[in-house]
């Protein structure tokens, strides 16, 4: 992979740092495009959590959101 020039990487810096992510309501934006692009905000102690069980289970934190919310969807029915 051919490296960046320092103009280059100056270029896309500007470029990134002030454009606004196109976020369009009628989902024609990159962001509302894309799934995985749904953030949500947690407290610390939830992200603290997550943190320890993505490192001990080798699982990313939506693979452990995922797997409690199909658990508690289990057990509500």
């Amino acid at each position: 992979m051919a490296r960046m020039t320092e103009e280059e990487a100056f270029a896309l810096d500007e470029k990134w740092t002030k454009t606004d992510p196109k976020i369009g309501p009628d989902g024609s934006g990159f962001l509302s495009k894309r799934k995985a692009a749904h953030m949500i905000t947690i407290d610390s102690l939830s992200a603290d959590y997550l943190f320890s069980k993505f490192i001990a289970d080798h699982k990313t934190p939506a693979e452990i959101i995922s797997e409690m919310v199909q658990e508690r969807l289990v057990a509500s029915q």
